[in-house]
């Protein structure tokens, strides 16, 4: 499995968990607002829970930009550190 693929399927648990969501609903392109009904607060929760799983800080002007799935991977993949895939 790739980075991307490993931190994909990390983050789809943490929105299940968090967000109550089916797991079929959980794609790259499923945004956090439209597709889970996430507001601000809900965002916040699961960032934090991002945060403590990949040991990373989120900035708010990155948190905001995040706007599906696919950029909370991206992001991830692009600041975690390669100790974490090992």
């Amino acid at each position: 499995m790739d980075k991307k693929e490993v931190v994909f399927q990390k983050i789809k648990e943490l929105i299940i968990q968090e967000l109550g969501v089916k797991p079929e609903l959980v794609t790259l392109e499923a945004g956090l607002a439209e597709d889970f009904g996430a507001d601000s607060l809900d965002a916040l929760e699961l960032f934090n829970e991002i945060e403590s799983e990949f040991l990373i800080s989120i900035s708010d002007e990155a948190a905001t930009e995040m706007k599906d799935v696919s950029d909370l991977v991206e992001y991830v993949v692009g600041t975690v550190g390669d100790s974490y895939f090992e």
